[in-house]
């Protein structure tokens, strides 16, 4: 009787990035507010608060992506909604530090179960090229209903800063539990088992996935990017809030309503996200590697330099310019990456090598977050997320070495081709 609600698999990932971008959205723009008011935590709590989440992602991402491979990216999708919407209902329901380390816990084991697997489910589903235009779009499509749930926060959050992530943590649970009726999987192949058992079957998948990237110059570069994009992020998105308050007097809006501030300078940022990305839809060529690569090395650059201005800047103006450039950029990223990474993957291994990216962005968060914590803990909340610029920055020396090597790969392929 269900099977006939199944929908076709585009419209099921844009229903996806859709309906979780409102539901995160909703959650995100009182995230950081409501741990650090209603919960009153510590910039250096705020901090390990992220590196607990990360630290659990780089404990469960290669299983977990490795479970996509080997079994089901259905499965592992649905199972990922439903556990993260659990962990949100307890931080929203228990405002104190050890609560929260728990829900974030909970949270990033449900994660890890859809990084990697939702990437290579749709691109097993509708292939590699059509997947690869169908991420910026989605994540265009991402950014508008990420509009609807900062609006919906605003109301939702305006008397009770708990309430838009308990809404919120009900929604994504609800996404998981509509998937079971309208998820197909007629793509999928599982990694061959040959005459191994579960445990044999995914530590061989993950051998795999490990040939594939050391099988590629390049990918591996790209790995390096990842890890000094998660060593610089932590300090920032535990922080920025923080900051704001601490430094500046807010303004007020619609009322004395923190949360519509935070929520009006997200929408804000959304909305020039959603030219962005279509002006890089536009110039950059998704599947070139190198076209990639230079818009990477752009986005990179003026990433570090902005968040080192918006530690220092003693104008609230400005620095609300520079969060805005900081946020459309780093949305612009993620497309970008996955693309990067997704080029010419062995579909048998490209959830594990997609978890792979995730668990190096994990260990560079583990690694970084303490010690910007500890910054902010014995310096200033500004010193720290400048200090979090300053770690982006020698990204763009690998940007540039995978450049390089795309170039080559390209003259290895014309000879071959020559050759043949």
């Amino acid at each position: 009787m269900f099977h006939n609600l199944k929908l076709d698999a585009a419209k099921v990932y844009l229903f996806i990035e859709f309906t979780a971008s409102a539901f995160f959205s909703m959650m995100f723009v009182t995230m950081s507010l409501y741990e650090a008011t209603v919960a009153g935590l510590t910039p250096l709590q705020l901090v390990l608060v992220g590196t607990t989440v990360e630290l659990s992602i780089f404990v469960f991402e290669i299983p977990t992506g490795v479970v996509a491979d080997a079994f089901s990216r259905r499965l592992s999708i649905i199972i990922g909604y439903v556990v993260m919407g659990i962990g949100t209902l307890v931080e929203g329901f228990f405002p104190a530090f050890l609560p929260i380390l728990l829900a974030q816990v909970i949270w990033a084991f449900g994660y890890t179960f859809t990084s990697g697997a939702t990437q290579a489910w749709i691109s097993d589903e509708i292939g590699e090229g059509p997947a690869n235009q169908l991420f910026m779009r989605a994540t265009r499509i991402g950014l508008i209903a990420s509009l609807l749930g900062m609006g919906l926060a605003i109301f939702i959050g305006a008397n009770n800063v708990a309430l838009p992530i308990r809404f919120g943590a009900l929604g994504v649970l609800a996404i998981g539990l509509a998937l079971i009726f309208i998820m197909p999987e007629t793509g999928f192949k599982p990694a061959s088992k040959e005459d191994r058992n579960n445990w044999q079957h995914m530590w061989h998948t993950f051998n795999e996935g490990l040939r594939s990237v050391r099988a590629r110059p390049r990918l591996i570069t790209i790995l390096g990017v990842g890890l000094f994009y998660g060593l610089y992020s932590e300090g920032f998105d535990r922080l920025w809030v923080k900051h704001l308050i601490d430094h500046f007097e807010i303004p007020v809006i619609f009322g004395n309503n923190q949360v519509a501030f935070f929520a009006v300078l997200r929408i804000a940022g959304s909305i020039l996200t959603i030219f962005a990305i279509r002006f890089v839809e536009k110039r950059v060529d998704s599947g070139s590697p190198l076209a990639i690569g230079r818009a990477m090395l752009i986005v990179t650059g003026v990433i570090g330099l902005a968040m080192i201005g918006f530690a220092i800047s003693p104008l609230l103006s400005l620095t609300l310019g520079l969060y805005l450039v900081i946020k459309v950029l780093r949305d612009v990223h993620d497309p970008l990456n996955s693309a990067w990474v997704n080029q010419k993957l062995d579909p048998e291994t490209r959830a594990t090598v997609h978890s792979m990216v995730g668990q190096v962005d994990a260990i560079g968060q583990v690694a970084g977050g303490p010690g910007v914590g500890l910054i902010a803990r014995f310096f200033s909340v500004g010193a720290a997320i400048a200090t979090s610029g300053l770690l982006l920055m020698p990204a763009m020396f690998l940007v540039g070495r995978a450049n390089s090597q795309s170039g080559q790969e390209a003259d290895t392929g014309a000879d071959a081709a020559l050759i043949v």
